[in-house]
């Protein structure tokens, strides 16, 4: 974020979930007593809340406990109790819950999972919440909303940028990371020409875990101010959507992505790019670490997903959310407001956003990335000069969608189908989940 200099957007579902710009400060007006209780009660009563998430495994040891600590000494009566996990896990444990009515008072919550979420009832609109509570919003950089009210707020966030082995680019002839579709293109294909099986572009597109439809696919059609929707309804037979399908199956035909794209994972794509086997893809930042670590020789950068030729304006760079949200069920909502209150806080936000090596989810709040790879900050000036996009985020069944998809954009890559005809099964399925 910009610290309030100009305003941002997300790009968002219009219908199922609000577009928000830079909203006013987290500020400590999150006081409300618990329902039921005067002030008095409030005060002597312990409260225990429950926080589930899977930051806490992902995070330095101790980073996000002692964040915890920090909130109960300034909030005497309230404890926290961390039920902490893997990804996967997490996901698991809160979809029981949601079906159950037994999820934790605060839960981390990924924006795939919203609407569905909001649908069943199983989280709290945040909306009113705030509203009750008296709670200052405005230095919220956003707020994923289902049918106009807020169920879950970023709390930090994840870019996905081109990646780029620049000693390969360069052994291609190629002296500069791409920054426009022909140059791309142009650069996948003379890496795909120096044998030795190298590819040019990695592109996971797993029918089994669909993400690289929302992150290495419709990423470039918001790099490029596109959209897949249109007043909240599918439009993925538009001509942004049909050119850069179009773009992407010239490339296929050339022999420019990588072979095994039709199963490739995510991890799958990391691996290869780790082990110098593909010259470039795009994945998300908080990958860097670990490419570094599994190979310290590696010579990558990263920059600006590449754009539409002549393109002028601001562009997108997909995300993805640590996100929060509330219970609807929880016994106390005042204190569970008070500590999502406390991670989007100025100060608080900053250091969450340095430890995890993600940006802020408050517009006020700065990383400091001096001990950090420099990658982190060059992907900090990335994201302020342009917007976080994910249209995803809030959708029914969001998953589904991604695999529907990237189904019939294998079938035409392969050539069982046209891309128009691609286009319009993709569109015809996805109509039947509005």
């Amino acid at each position: 974020m910009s610290n309030g200099a100009r305003v941002r957007r997300w790009l968002v579902p219009t219908a199922a979930l609000a577009t928000m710009g830079v909203l006013a400060a987290c500020s400590g007006g999150g006081t409300a007593s618990p329902t039921g209780s005067d002030s008095g009660s409030a005060a002597a009563e312990n409260v225990a809340l429950e926080f589930q998430q899977w930051w806490e495994p992902e995070l330095p040891d101790g980073a996000l406990r002692g964040m915890m600590d920090d909130f109960e000494a300034a909030n005497p009566g309230i404890t926290v109790e961390l039920l902490s996990g893997p990804y996967a896990t997490t996901k698991e444990q809160v979809v029981a819950g949601a079906a159950t009515g037994t999820m934790a008072d605060v839960v981390g919550l990924d924006g795939a999972w919203v609407y569905d979420f909001a649908k069943q009832g199983s989280i709290a609109n945040l909306t009113d919440a705030m509203s009750t509570a008296g709670y200052d919003d405005s230095e919220l950089a956003s707020q994923v909303q289902v049918d106009g009210a807020t169920y879950m707020i970023p709390v930090v966030n994840f870019v996905y940028p081109l990646f780029t082995n620049d000693d390969i680019l360069a052994s291609a002839g190629v002296t500069a990371p791409p920054t426009n579709r022909t140059e791309f293109a142009d650069a996948a294909s003379k890496i795909s020409q120096l044998g030795d099986g190298t590819a040019g572009w990695a592109l996971n597109l797993s029918v089994e875990t669909p993400s690289g439809i929302q992150n290495g696919f419709m990423s470039w059609l918001w790099s490029s101010g596109g959209t897949m929707l249109k007043d909240g309804q599918p439009d993925v037979i538009n001509d942004d959507v049909r050119t850069l399908t179009e773009f992407v199956k010239g490339m296929w035909d050339d022999g420019a992505i990588s072979a095994g794209a039709f199963n490739m994972k995510e991890q799958d794509m990391v691996e290869e790019f780790t082990n110098a086997r593909v010259g470039m893809m795009v994945d998300s930042l908080a990958h860097v670490n670990m490419i570094r670590e599994n190979n310290p020789d590696l010579n990558f950068s990263i920059s600006p997903i590449p754009a539409v030729d002549g393109f002028t304006g601001e562009r997108g760079i997909p995300y993805a959310s640590w996100g929060i949200g509330l219970s609807s069920n929880t016994e106390h909502p005042a204190e569970a407001l008070k500590l999502i209150e406390f991670l989007m806080s100025k100060d608080v936000n900053s250091s969450l956003a340095t430890v995890a090596n993600a940006f802020p989810g408050n517009s006020e709040s700065t990383p400091d990335f001096s001990q950090s790879d420099p990658l982190f900050q060059k992907a900090f000036d990335i994201y302020k000069a342009g917007y976080p996009a994910n249209e995803f985020t809030g959708l029914p069944v969001a998953e589904e969608l991604m695999r529907e998809f990237s189904e019939n954009l294998q079938m035409a890559l392969a050539g069982q189908q046209t891309v128009d005809e691609a286009l319009q099964k993709s569109q015809d399925a996805w109509m039947t989940h509005f």
